[in-house]
């Protein structure tokens, strides 16, 4: 099926966008619940989009994958999720995990770097490099679990947001596919990085 895909660009931009656009209306649909549930899930999503150190992160995951090419295209978008849920377990938990908003912020510098200079490493390595930072992104997200929200509709939500902003990721990567479009990536790359030395600083000046 990858092979097929590859094969036929267009039709793998158009497939892309359609699961992009299709969680919209599953997030709409959050909006019609009730009580805890409605809630956990709303602020779920609501974390991890409306925190841009997040938000940088979780795009350059996809934008990475697709400069890749298969099958990091999938394994880094898959792999972020799932090992951010254990981490937001953890953080649900209160286990504590040193310097998170630190981790958080090298995400973005490590992420964005690694598409700047078009850095190829092995799948494995790049699977754990992604698979360190959602350990960060994760645990800020159980931590920060609403006291009166259902933890497993908290949980879907900032995996639904995550993935979507994935699939944001992946489709700006497409552009890889042409020389222009791969130098605009590594240039995007480097403002994400700056963005994540930005988040450093800060956080370091709140210190």
């Amino acid at each position: 099926m990858l092979t097929r895909l590859a094969a036929s660009p267009d039709r793998y931009s158009r497939i892309m966008f359609a699961l992009a656009w299709l969680l919209c209306p599953a997030l709409a649909l959050a909006h019609i619940g009730q009580g805890d549930i409605s809630g956990g899930f709303l602020a779920g999503v609501a974390h991890p989009v409306l925190g841009p150190d997040h938000v940088v992160a979780m795009v350059a995951v996809g934008i990475w994958g697709a400069q890749l090419g298969a099958p990091a295209i999938w394994v880094l978008p898959v792999t972020f999720p799932i090992v951010m849920a254990f981490g937001g377990v953890l953080g649900g938990l209160g286990v504590p995990i040193p310097g998170i908003e630190m981790g958080i912020a090298l995400s973005a510098i490590v992420l964005g770097g690694m598409i700047a200079i078009a850095r190829h490493p092995p799948l494995w390595v790049a699977a754990i490099v992604v698979g360190i930072f959602a350990i960060f992104h994760g645990h800020a997200h159980g931590a920060e679990l609403p006291e009166s929200a259902n933890a497993i509709a908290y949980s879907v939500g900032f995996v639904v947001a995550t993935g979507s902003l994935h699939a944001l990721g992946i489709l700006i990567g497409v552009a890889n596919r042409w020389s222009a479009g791969a130098n605009f990536l590594r240039a995007g790359g480097g403002i994400i990085a700056a963005c994540g030395f930005y988040f450093l600083t800060g956080h370091l000046i709140a210190r």
